[in-house]
């Protein structure tokens, strides 16, 4: 019998609200990544335990199979997750559960680099143990058909290699790029592995890209590129994509990664700020990728210039700063009178002092907006009939995409907040000059009748006081844990030429309808694969060194920097610029094992149970009565906030077998340092001595740092650690 009238009505009006509620539960749900730590030893099943307790959490009209986003299950556990807060706190509460914290969307932060390094064509090299490397590049994705990544004189692949080539439609890997996965949050239709970007191909090339001769940037920057390890091979995690890189996809691709046999993690990408290590994605990533002997380098990130703005803090992750190179792009700006005038871009249109243009003032050209915006060159306010075929003068800084819109030929900007010190690509001829020489322009206008101007195409400076660390790359200290030095290290990363996906814009304006190979770009994403490049050039020679050890050597052998060129000193640039070639032969390596890193965690009170869920060792628990800190964690670096401390630390003999090492003390004048022993004697090649520093200052009462270095030296090796005391 069918139900009466009123019955059904309430029916579909209880459905209706069923419908309602649970579409109104969807829209507070958001992704989560929920870590469990290290995958259990024996039988375990993934994704059947994952989904239990996730349906376990959910409420009672969802399931699990509508929230759970994807399974992290080859190399760590955990899964990521659509939850409300109410879900989250209770997954969070649950046996097994490391941590339960939201998914961000990260961002994505060389003809002459690698020469300035003086890591010449002609460096010692061992090419069939090259060839065995794998450097891992979560990015944006590859250009495959690129000539940095074709695959002539390749050998079979590394019998290591675990790994896959599913990198979607029409991409084809090769002996040279041998695996690519992608992992698509975004839900991109008909999605590759295919570099759509440019950033992750540039990224590739400059970290182990094939030498190409005869690139440029349309013409300028002309010579060879090539990455550090021309013979390694590649594999791709395309986590990121033009909206950004989600966490969830992040640690899929580590998970992938680390399972697939790589030998180098590359990430040229970060947040805004620094996380608890259990709760940033990267830094779960490469504590997994550091059990299984894989370094992860990470860069620092492009916040600066103010303090305290680097994400990339943990001390198992390679985190790399920006720098110079002894050649900068700049151009010209010569006005109607003959005033000459030297600006900021990577400008590739020609245009001859001769044939100057038409210059207005962006007040001048717009019928729409009021004079402030107007000035400012602000979207929507340029009036194409007053501008076409002319030069602009705008207020601000800009990407060029309002002029581009209104057909102008050219754009000269102002540097309004002083500290434009790279040069960038734009969509049409353009130069960033400072306030100075832009008033100069203002007067100009103001004081012609017809006034004119040409931008001259972009041109070098040599010889510059290089390395320097530019205003955009991240500086320290370390938020989350004080003693720790962060950034580690720089590597060039401003002007950098390298391989690029054509079918991307060179600026940053998807107007921008020119397709280049090769791009220049400045970021701590291009500084990080110079670094990245480095690391696996180390391993070719040390296939058996930790993570640890291959960052001590690159960091004791860099090239101290000069802090008066560098406000911030240490925080800025760390142990100082990279050395490739030294760090070969460093001589003493500060080698750190798991255990190490379980200690300093039990030192800012990680729980015994939280620490063996993410080390997966039922003996890694806090050692009973632990009073250790931070700053005992045998780092290549020294660093407290205190005004008297006292360092602990131990070298292993990687150079000589029998040698001895005497220490060298530098220091600010108001700090006092003493080494006990102060020479360490050596009969054996891996034998290990102990050390201890004592750093006092009885200045350190206001804010700042001061710093000096302790070398360890026999003769041959220079082995190098910063000391800093700083007062925040």
């Amino acid at each position: 019998m069918a139900p009466p009238a009123a019955t059904v009505l309430i029916l579909l009006i209880a459905t209706t609200i069923s419908i309602t509620l649970c579409s109104a539960l969807d829209e507070n749900r958001d992704v989560h990544i929920v870590y469990m730590g290290a995958l259990p030893k024996g039988e375990y099943f993934p994704e059947v335990h994952h989904n239990s307790i996730l349906q376990e959490s959910l409420e009672s009209s969802s399931s699990a199979a509508n929230n759970l986003v994807r399974s992290y299950r080859k190399s760590f556990n955990g899964f990521a997750a659509k939850l409300t807060n109410q879900e989250r706190e209770k997954l969070a509460k649950m046996e097994g559960v490391v941590s339960v914290f939201p998914s961000r969307t990260l961002q994505l932060q060389t003809t002459r680099s690698w020469d300035f390094m003086g890591f010449k064509e002609t460096v010692q090299r061992v090419p069939t143990v090259e060839s065995n490397v794998i450097v891992g590049v979560i990015d944006s994705g590859i250009w495959p058909e690129s000539d940095s990544f074709t695959d002539e004189g390749f050998g079979p692949l590394p019998h290591k290699w675990k790994g896959i080539c599913n990198g979607g439609e029409n991409f084809k890997c090769n002996k040279k790029l041998i695996g690519a996965r992608l992992y698509n949050s975004y839900k991109q239709a008909n999605a590759t592995a295919r570099d759509t970007i440019g950033h992750g191909s540039h990224t590739a090339s400059t970290a182990a890209g094939n030498q190409v001769n005869g690139t440029s940037f349309l013409g300028l920057a002309e010579g060879k590129v090539r990455g550090a390890v021309p013979s390694a091979r590649i594999a791709v995690y395309k986590a990121c994509w033009e909206k950004g890189c989600e966490d969830s996809d992040i640690l899929a691709a580590f998970d992938d990664a680390i399972s697939d046999g790589v030998d180098i993690i590359s990430l040229s990408l970060g947040g805004d700020s620094a996380l608890d290590y259990s709760a940033d994605a990267i830094a779960i990533g490469a504590f997994h990728a550091m059990q299984k002997n894989i370094l992860t380098s990470n860069s620092a990130g492009n916040n600066g210039p103010f303090q305290s703005t680097l994400s990339s803090v943990a001390p198992w992750l390679l985190t790399v700063a920006a720098s110079t190179t002894d050649r900068r792009i700049i151009n010209k700006v010569v006005l109607g009178d003959g005033t000459t005038l030297v600006g900021n871009a990577v400008n590739s249109f020609d245009s001859k002092r001769e044939n100057k243009l038409p210059l207005l003032y962006g007040r001048d050209t717009t019928s729409t907006c009021d004079e402030v915006a107007a000035k400012q060159c602000v979207t929507g306010c340029l009036d194409e009939s007053l501008v076409q075929g002319k030069i602009v003068l705008c207020d601000s800084k800009l990407m060029g995409k309002e002029p581009l819109r209104v057909k102008a030929t050219g754009v000269i900007m102002v540097d309004d907040d002083g500290v434009s010190d790279v040069s960038v690509v734009f969509p049409l001829a353009a130069s960033m000059l400072d306030m100075q020489s832009a008033e100069k322009v203002s007067s100009y206008i103001n004081s012609t009748r017809k006034p004119e101007a040409c931008i001259l195409k972009s041109e070098y400076l040599v010889g510059t006081d290089a390395p320097v660390i530019p205003s955009f790359s991240s500086r320290g200290p370390n938020d989350i844990t004080g003693d720790i030095l962060k950034a580690n290290i720089s590597a060039p990363g401003v002007d950098i030429l390298a391989a690029w996906s054509p079918v991307a814009p060179p600026s940053d304006v998807q107007e921008d309808k020119r397709s280049v190979k090769y791009n220049i770009i400045s970021g701590t994403s291009m500084a990080c694969p110079h670094v990245t490049g480095a690391a696996a050039y180390i391993k070719t020679f040390h296939p058996d060194w930790s993570p640890s050890a291959i960052k001590s050597a690159l960091m004791t052998t860099a090239i101290p920097m000069n802090s008066s060129r560098n406000p911030d000193a240490e925080f800025s640039y760390g142990a100082g610029h990279i050395d490739p070639v030294k760090a070969i032969n460093p001589g003493l390596v500060y080698d750190i094992v798991e255990d190490d890193y379980i200690k300093m965690l039990c030192s800012i009170n990680y729980t015994s149970a939280k620490i063996t869920l993410i080390s997966g060792n039922k003996g890694s628990s806090c050692p009973k009565g632990y009073r250790g800190a931070p700053k005992d964690l045998n780092l290549p670096s020294m660093m407290s906030n205190s005004a008297q401390t006292l360092f602990s630390r131990t070298v292993t003999n990687v150079g000589s077998a029998k040698s001895t090492y005497k220490a060298i003390v530098t220091s600010h004048s108001k700090m006092k340092i003493t080494v006990t022993p102060n020479a360490l004697s050596f009969k054996a090649i891996n034998e290990k001595k102990s050390f201890t520093v004592n750093v006092s200052s009885k200045e350190l009462n206001t804010k700042g740092l001061m710093s000096g270095s302790l070398v360890w030296s026999d003769g041959v090796h220079i082995v190098r650690s910063p000391i800093v005391v700083y007062r925040r």
